[in-house]
């Protein structure tokens, strides 16, 4: 089949998948299954190779992601219910001083971000957002924005996140890396999160009613006011929970990277530096440490790692499906159609990447899809472009960051956002909207600076 031909295939399998997840609100996974089995048959694949392929797109990027979103999930759990991100909040607000809230809010953002996901993780800290904004006297929109717009940069560059986690699977990009450089970006991202905030706040913006009623409630009911904070996991505890697994990641890496092969040191640390032992490593100490603080009874702390499941086996099976979608089209030959007409554009390969994953954002919604997707349309391109995993780890960060952007009614993030700080649809195109754009245009341009340093 010609090369055309291919794209042209390519081309109407994404727009039919956006069309049938926008348009007909066909559940993403159903809708990713669908279109592969339409590409297989499209482009002639032998039918006795379909189902294989589709198996191995599946189980080739579960074998890994399953596992780590399911330890992830129930990790953020159990800092979610302990009040664990409580305590890391009104820490941070003690170091910084009451007149630097924002700033303390979403550096404990930052921090609560990397082990639990985006929509939990936010709604997690809307309380604390609500009590220090009542406190302040201001609008929540203050406050909650900067922390919305870093705790989103972060899930979507930095394990053990879904969708970051599923595209370095299919590009095999390393983990520790993507890690490293993904922290070491949203680090300067959570200052310019507070300054393009601050900006966009220097209007105000009427709050909804609903939300306006919520948040006079706030902090009056008897339960928040018998509330103890001594019954909280201490800060040290949390900040251990999540930074240990990220160190044990980290010196994997590094012995990856200094290490000749076949160094006994280097295989203990690829061990231990293992994302999957890493995160076993976290699941288990917050077990034993937020369990005995909170008096919890194996019962109870079994109960509450199995709540954090049912939403992860939608994301773990959204992802095997972006895995499967991806194995098809570079099993029939698009991918490498499209590598070929990619390097014949001589663009930066850096650069299609970022704009292909922001144009498949703003098109369907989901940052995990939209990861995913890039990633198996590109997934030749990388693998035939002789990069370091240096290399391909900052064209899977700049993948991610490009699914950053451009959050607007169909990404359900949009609509948590908006109706939590009380912003109309329009006041949110003209805050969120705009802040997620701007911090996904700028990790971008941070992670292209380091690819001109290190090529």
């Amino acid at each position: 089949m010609s090369t055309l031909a291919l794209l042209g295939i390519g081309a109407g399998s994404i727009a039919l998948l956006l069309l049938l997840i926008i348009r007909w609100q066909v559940h993403a996974f159903v809708a990713m299954m669908l279109v592969s089995f339409l590409v297989a048959f499209a482009t002639g694949m032998p039918i006795g190779d379909i189902i294989s392929t589709l198996i191995a797109g599946m189980g080739g990027t579960l074998g890994s992601v399953a596992i780590l979103v399911a330890l992830g999930s129930m990790l953020g759990r159990m800092i979610e219910v302990s009040g664990g991100a409580a305590s890391l909040a009104n820490r941070f607000t003690q170091l910084l001083g009451p007149t630097r809230v924002p700033m303390a809010l979403t550096a404990a953002a930052l921090v609560l971000a990397i082990p639990v996901f985006f929509d939990v993780g936010f709604i997690i800290l809307v309380p604390i957002v609500y009590g220090f904004c009542k406190a302040a006297g201001v609008n929540p929109i203050k406050f909650g924005l900067p922390v919305a717009g870093i705790m989103l940069a972060a899930h979507v560059v930095v394990p053990p996140h879904p969708g970051i986690v599923g595209g370095a699977a299919i590009v095999k990009g390393d983990i520790g890396w993507i890690t490293i450089i993904g922290l070491a970006i949203c680090i300067p991202l959570a200052a310019l999160s507070q300054v393009v905030a601050g900006w966009l706040n220097r209007k105000g913006y009427p709050m909804l009613p609903t939300t306006a009623e919520q948040f006079a409630a706030f902090g009056n009911s008897e339960d928040s006011k018998t509330s103890k904070a001594s019954a909280a996991p201490s800060v040290g505890t949390i900040m251990a929970l999540i930074l240990i697994p990220l160190a044990l990641i980290m010196a994997g890496t590094t012995g990856a990277t200094l290490l000749p092969k076949g160094d006994n040191l280097r295989n203990v640390l690829g061990f231990i530096g293992s994302p999957i032992f890493a995160l076993m490593v976290a699941v288990g100490l917050a077990m034993f440490l937020l369990g005995r603080n909170q008096g919890w009874n194996r019962e109870r702390t079994n109960a509450i790692m199995e709540s954090a499941l049912p939403p992860a086996a939608t994301v773990i099976l959204v992802t095997g499906a972006g895995g499967v979608f991806a194995k098809v089209l570079t099993a029939s030959g698009i991918g490498a159609a499209l590598s070929q007409s990619l390097t014949a554009t001589h663009l930066p390969l850096i650069l299609l990447a970022f704009i292909i994953s922001l144009a498949l954002r703003a098109a369907q919604g989901s940052a995990t899809v939209a990861i995913i997707t890039t990633c198996g349309l590109l997934a030749d391109a990388i693998a035939g472009g002789g990069y370091s995993p240096l290399q391909v780890a900052l064209l899977t960060v700049a993948i991610g960051f490009g699914s950053l952007g451009l959050s607007h009614v169909n990404d359900s993030g949009f609509w948590i956002v908006t109706r939590y700080l009380g912003l109309s649809v329009g006041d949110g195109l003209r805050t969120w909207t705009v802040l997620t754009t701007v911090l996904g245009l700028a990790g971008f341009a941070l992670t292209a600076l380091l690819w001109v340093l290190v090529a």
